[in-house]
C-alpha cells in the first residue's frame, strides 16, 4: 500500500510548512489527485487517518479532488478530455497524443485558522 508512504510524505510537508511559518492549526490540507496516478483516495485518507495521531495534524482533514485526464492531440490541436480510457484524439481518431493532466499529485493548499499563525510567547 503505497499510500501510507505518499501520506506519511504529505504530512512531512506540511509539519515543515508550519514550522517555517508558524502556523498554527491546520484544519484542512487540500489534495489534487489525477485520476491517472495510481493513487486511491480512499486508502491515502485511510492512511492520513492512522499516520496522524498524537501530532500537531491529528484533527486535520484531507480535501482531496480528483483531476479529470485531459490530453492534446498533436495532429489537429484539439485539447480533450480521455474519456474510458480511449487514448486517441475524438476529433480526428489521431492516437499522438499526449497527457496535459491527470497524472499529478499536489498539495494545493492548507486551510489554518483565523489567526494563522501561533503566538510566540
Amino acid at each position: 500500500m503505497h499510500e501510507l508512504a505518499i501520506a506519511d510524505s504529505i504530512m512531512k510537508i506540511v509539519l515543515e510548512e508550519i514550522s517555517a511559518k508558524k502556523l498554527s492549526t491546520v484544519q484542512a490540507i487540500g489534495l489534487k489527485i489525477g485520476v491517472l496516478s495510481g493513487i486511491l483516495p480512499d486508502a491515502l485518507e485511510f492512511g492520513f487517518d492512522a499516520l496522524k495521531k498524537d501530532t500537531l495534524l491529528e484533527n486535520t482533514k484531507l480535501k482531496i479532488e480528483e483531476v479529470p485526464l485531459k490530453g492534446n492531440c498533436s495532429a489537429c490541436l484539439n485539447t480533450f478530455l480521455v474519456k474510458d480510457l480511449i487514448f486517441a484524439c475524438p476529433e480526428c481518431g489521431s492516437p499522438s497524443i499526449s497527457i496535459d493532466q491527470g497524472q499529478e499529485l499536489d498539495i494545493a493548499y492548507l486551510e489554518v485558522d483565523e489567526n494563522g499563525e501561533i503566538n510566540e510567547q
